[in-house]
């Protein structure tokens, strides 16, 4: 997500707190900004975890499984 849209939102925050508060478009916009941005955290966390690495005691990498997932 690009910084002018995180600074849109952090605009839309600042004046929902206001008195005037938000229009009903502008809460809509906010909705539809907050969802970019979390699926932009949830994808970066999810190509960093593919990329993970498990080392144990014994110094052997396995790669990390996503849950439920077993190798067979």
């Amino acid at each position: 997500m690009d910084q002018k849209r995180i600074d849109r939102i952090n605009e839309l925050a600042r004046k929902a707190k206001t008195p005037e508060g938000l229009t009903e478009e502008e809460v809509q916009e906010r909705a539809v900004l907050r969802r970019e941005y979390i699926d932009s955290v949830l994808g970066s966390l999810n190509r960093e975890l593919d990329n993970t690495w498990v080392v144990d005691e014994k110094g052997n990498k396995r790669k990390l499984e996503k849950r439920g997932e077993k190798k067979g």
